[in-house]
């Protein structure tokens, strides 16, 4: 699957096993334990020499080696160095058998490792586990899982994929109508004709129907299950799509969920690092700093301490913060990359649409109803502005003026506040006179916000810039293009001005305007064999190096640069509510959900959920989270 992988690991020259074995039990005696001694020596020799160690240790001296190790170490060290000596078969058996009869299932332990391994490890694990357990590792995962999740788990643990390289034209086109037909093309889904597919067909031949499927559903496979699957199943079959693609892609965005955020995934980080050691880390390291804002080694000695950091890092050998270089097989995944973000037709699917059976007299009648007497029915209003399409919204304004004669924008505004009452008039404007007042605000308040001046002329496309300039101009009586100039300088304000001109180039592929940059930066990679995410972030800095990466980062996919957004905005202490009421508000009707997608797919936890606990400080009456989780249209 994927790439030639390389890993970091070899066997050490001039191997010893006894004079190890003695090093070992040296490191070990007495009181207290040479621990740099010990993870020196275990990480510098081969799986292969480990198991010769093994064996001369218990020839030396009458010992389990394993044993003695687990009695001198302590936490994530010991578990780590005690992985390190078993045989990858007996440690992925190991894995699965704690992922199935610990408290509840680890269900993203065994889609990593099914979805990962080829038949070899695969038959070698089961014999492993049989060995270890006396049981059937099948008979385990039908008694622990259900469903189609289930089903998926059992065919691939098989081992019988087809690994023959032969490639069938004809069974080819064949495979991407079944799975069109058994998908987009018809009511519900036919669950069992993707397992089939995905389940047994060889890699090369996979590739080639991904490629084929886009042609016919005019979307990727990957969207097409987000779409039609759900739960463990969805996640199961990304896996297995991902790994075809790429495997070390796959484990460069395992690493990063295991490591981001408060606490890491050490048992993750632990499996990853060790099943990789020997065969593709090179890979991994290189895909994870085209995905990622740093390489694999900074990450891990930012997130780890002590002895296991240091074992981790030696695993890892060496860090990747140089001149934006690919190796030569990442340049190959890079430039795979970018021709799949300039040909792949992404359906952008938004999470509120226009209500049936409107009816913008009784929507308007119901509002001023809610905000008459004493005390506003902040839920009436919530219920209405949520769940109409701004289209609605505007005919709800006119209509509350003709038959009421009062501006509903104002009398909004004096029964909310704070962030409920922003957020609320916020979808009550049009897009254009949402985006000019916050250009506004970014450019007025105190000290400009960079960020959100960047989020907007970035990702808009020409038709929405010339409209915001438009709004712009009519609610503030000067140009857009004047207040950026007069509240920025240098190489940042002439970004700006010639993103706020609208004049780029588009196509007929989404993201519309930036079609001709995604093959330039596509180019850029085949030719130059250098990142250019990495080159921005060496070469430039401040402002002007946040353009050029929101730049890039949005022509590669723009619902994940989103997603990010919005994750930063929540994350940590206190939430930017304008960068979080800006996003939700002018996505909502445009790709939300999958901004949603790549959000849980990213960050292992739901818009939705994520919403909910981060604004629940913040919003004592639960108005303003109720409208943000309406937005958002449901759970993941």
């Amino acid at each position: 699957m994927g790439l030639t992988g390389r890993g970091t690991i070899t066997d050490a020259a001039d191997f010893d096993p006894t004079a190890d074995a003695e090093t070992l039990f040296n490191a070990m005696k007495g009181f207290g334990s040479d621990k740099d001694a010990i993870l020196d020596l275990v990480t510098s020799r081969s799986n292969r020499q480990r198991q010769e160690v093994i064996a001369a240790y218990k020839c030396s001296f009458g010992k389990d080696l394993i044993e003695d190790l687990k009695y001198e170490l302590t936490g994530k060290f010991e578990r780590l160095i005690v992985s390190l000596m078993r045989t990858p078969a007996y440690h992925d058996a190991k894995e699965i058998h704690d992922a199935v009869k610990g408290v509840g299932t680890s269900e993203r332990c065994l889609i990593e490792i099914l979805a990962s391994r080829n038949n070899r490890q695969m038959n070698e694990m089961v014999a492993a586990y049989k060995d270890a357990y006396g049981r059937d590792m099948e008979e385990d995962i039908i008694a622990d899982t259900s469903g189609h999740f289930k089903k998926m788990l059992v065919v691939l643990l098989q081992g019988t994929r087809d690994e023959s390289g032969v490639v069938d034209a004809d069974l080819v086109q064949q495979d991407a109508q079944d799975l069109y037909a058994a998908g987009e093309e018809q009511w519900g889904t036919d669950e069992a004709k993707f397992i089939m597919i995905l389940g047994n067909r060889s890699v090369t031949h996979l590739c080639m129907v991904f490629d084929a499927f886009e042609k016919v559903a005019e979307m990727s496979i990957e969207d097409t299950i987000k779409r039609e699957l759900s739960g463990d199943f969805e996640r199961l079959m990304l896996a297995v799509v991902q790994c075809i693609r790429s495997v070390p892609m796959f484990f460069a965005k395992r690493l990063y969920k295991a490591m981001k955020g408060l606490g890491t995934a050490d048992n993750t980080l632990i499996r990853i690092m060790i099943c990789r050691s020997e065969i593709d880390i090179l890979d991994i390291r290189e895909c994870f700093r085209l995905l990622y804002e740093k390489s694999l080694f900074n990450m891990i000695t930012d997130d780890t301490s002590g002895d296991y950091k240091r074992t981790l890092l030696n695993l890892c050998g060496g860090d990747d913060d140089i001149a934006g270089e690919f190796f030569p097989e990442a340049a190959q995944i890079a430039y795979k990359m970018w021709e799949m973000s300039a040909m792949t037709k992404v359906q952008l699917r938004p999470t509120v649409r226009p209500a049936s059976s409107f009816d913008p007299a009784a929507d308007a009648q119901a509002l001023r109803k809610a905000m008459k007497g004493f005390g506003t029915d902040e839920d009436a209003i919530i219920d209405i502005v949520a769940q109409r399409s701004n289209a609605q919204r505007q005919e709800i304004r006119r209509t509350f003026k003709s038959l009421l004669g009062r501006d509903l924008m104002k009398d909004l505004k004096s029964e909310l506040s704070k962030n409920l009452e922003r957020l609320i008039i916020g979808l009550m404007l049009t897009p254009a006179e949402f985006d000019a007042k916050m250009m506004r605000k970014a450019i007025e308040g105190a000290g400009t916000d960079e960020h959100a001046l960047i989020e907007i002329l970035v990702t808009r496309s020409n038709e929405e810039i010339l409209a915001m300039n438009a709004a712009y101009q009519h609610a503030y009586k000067k140009s857009l293009e004047e207040a950026i100039n007069s509240d920025t300088s240098g190489h940042f304000c002439r970004i700006l001005v010639s993103l706020v001109q609208g004049a780029r180039e588009d196509g007929p592929l989404p993201p519309p305007q930036e079609r001709s940059q995604t093959l330039i930066f596509q180019e850029f990679v085949r030719y130059s064999n250098k990142d250019i995410e990495q080159i921005i972030k060496k070469e430039m800095s401040g402002d002007v190096k946040n353009a050029f990466y929101a730049i890039v980062r949005s022509v590669k996919n723009q619902p994940s640069y989103f997603a990010d957004r919005l994750y930063k905005a929540m994350k940590g202490l206190g939430t930017d509510d304008r960068a979080l009421i800006r996003i939700m508000v002018s996505r909502s009707e445009a790709d939300l959900f999958n901004i949603r997608k790549e959000f849980k797919e990213t960050h292992d936890v739901s818009l939705h959920e994520f919403i909910k606990v981060e604004t629940m400080i913040g919003d004592t009456s639960g108005d303003y989270r109720k409208t943000l989780l309406l937005l958002c249209g449901g759970e993941d």
